[in-house]
């Protein structure tokens, strides 16, 4: 099973245990508001997301209040997010790890699950899948593969921190080309936010990481 799978399995876990059946009510768009990205040319060949579009009679609709890059943004972002929160628990269940990487894993296991939880409730309020039918992750990118995870699996120590930060880094990479996709695409306000939450804390983030590196 590859890594995109196991991942987008993961969402749906995550979502399962969010309890986010209610989650469309409390997403702030209420009546069906869509996730968005602003532009009216989403999709651009620029667009790393571009390649992950479905052909224009397979769109999910969208809807005066969102469009497709919203709806994008969000199914590819939830098993983006999912992985950083499987790779915080591994991390986090090992044995003699700095105090700062500790801090910084559960910081962005908790972020990145509440946001898991907003998407699949702005998704569900708009009736189109939480998850795309392409699994083929194109675009989704920083996505880290079966040997990587499994090699932060089996590190140890100092090694596993080191290695956590590497990857954690050019995860939020990733994630923060994503969100500024959103951000200059998107139309649905609480999706452009989120965007510009992401960019921000990401980019600080990755800030830190880098530093913490200096310290191992």
């Amino acid at each position: 099973m590859n890594t995109t799978i196991k991942t987008l399995s993961i969402a749906a876990a995550l979502a399962v245990s969010l309890g986010l059946a209610g989650c469309a009510a409390d997403s702030g768009s209420g009546n069906s508001m869509p996730m968005d990205h602003g532009s009216s040319n989403p999709m651009g060949s620029s667009n790393p997301m571009a390649s992950t579009m479905p052909s224009a009679g397979m769109m999910p609709s969208a809807s005066a209040d969102h469009n497709q890059a919203d709806i994008m943004f969000a199914q590819m972002m939830i098993p983006h997010h999912a992985q950083a929160v499987e790779m915080s628990g591994i991390i986090l269940a090992k044995p003699g790890m700095p105090s700062e990487v500790t801090e910084l894993a559960t910081r962005i296991k908790a972020a990145q699950a509440q946001e898991i939880e907003q998407m699949t409730g702005w998704l569900k309020g708009w009736n189109v899948p939480t998850m795309m039918s392409d699994h083929s992750g194109h675009g989704m990118t920083g996505m880290v593969d079966d040997a990587g995870i499994d090699k932060l699996k089996s590190a140890t120590g100092t090694e596993a921190a080191r290695l956590f930060l590497e990857q954690m880094i050019g995860h939020h990479e990733g994630a923060v080309d994503m969100a500024q996709q959103e951000i200059s695409a998107g139309k649905f306000p609480d999706a452009v936010k989120l965007g510009h939450d992401i960019v921000d804390a990401q980019q600080a983030e990755i800030t830190q990481m880098k530093q913490l590196l200096t310290t191992l």
